[in-house]
């Protein structure tokens, strides 16, 4: 039926979190934009991106650097859950944020708002950490991809069990993330670029991972599929 309220919000269909995550993504950037362009007075002129990089940006060699000196200073514990809010410009935020209310206003209208928190940050953090150990101290990580991923590993998860449920063949559930590896390999292939999609691999599989214990009844499908091994 057409609603005829023509004043309604377009963000009242989407879950309050995923606006709110998508909010900050926005004023992170419009905020770079703004200052880049000399827009915001009283401001240093040195490039505000820059300084956001540095500051809440990923980085494989201060954390190399931690643990080395088994010191854990809260700058650096922070950029594990800090460094998707920052990107390399207009459009790596845009399409970040696009794919966060895509996928974001699906897993939150499956499960609880605090479930879709701890699967944002903690596949940002298992991300983080999945790069680190595969880069070796080069780059600095930044974007919400890696996150974005931990929501594509919650929307296979649920695939995964509706996919069983209905009795068709479960391999269905990955062809979304199968497609966006084969698409990632072939930019590297044309592109180059830097390994943040190790980032994003390792997001995924720790969304899928912590959609098993924050879905409604994942825990259980999770043992009844051990017992009939």
């Amino acid at each position: 039926m057409h609603d005829p309220n023509h004043n309604a919000s377009p963000f009242n269909s989407i879950p309050p979190v995923v606006v709110i995550l998508v909010v900050i993504i926005a004023l992170v950037e419009i905020a770079s934009q703004m200052q880049g362009a000399g827009l915001l007075p009283n401001v240093p002129t040195e490039s505000l991106r820059g300084t956001l990089i540095s500051t809440f940006g990923f980085s494989d060699r201060f954390f190399e650097w931690m643990l080395r000196n088994a010191t854990y200073p809260v700058d650096g514990i922070w950029r594990f859950v800090t460094y998707p809010f920052i990107h390399y410009e207009a459009m790596h935020a845009v399409f970040g944020a696009v794919l966060l209310l895509a996928m974001g206003k699906f897993v939150a209208e499956r499960y609880a708002t605090a479930a879709v928190l701890i699967i944002f940050f903690g596949s940002a953090g298992i991300g983080a950490l999945g790069y680190a150990l595969a880069v070796d101290g080069q780059g600095v990580l930044i974007g919400a991809y890696p996150a974005i991923y931990g929501l594509i590993g919650a929307y296979t998860w649920f695939l995964l069990t509706a996919y069983e449920q209905a009795g068709e063949n479960r391999l269905k559930a990955f062809q979304l993330i199968a497609i966006l590896v084969v698409l990632q390999l072939v930019f590297k292939l044309i592109g180059g670029g830097g390994n943040d999609w190790i980032a994003d691999l390792f997001g995924f599989a720790a969304g899928f991972a912590l959609s098993v214990v924050l879905s409604p009844g994942g825990i259980r499908r999770a043992m009844d599929r051990l017992r009939q091994r």
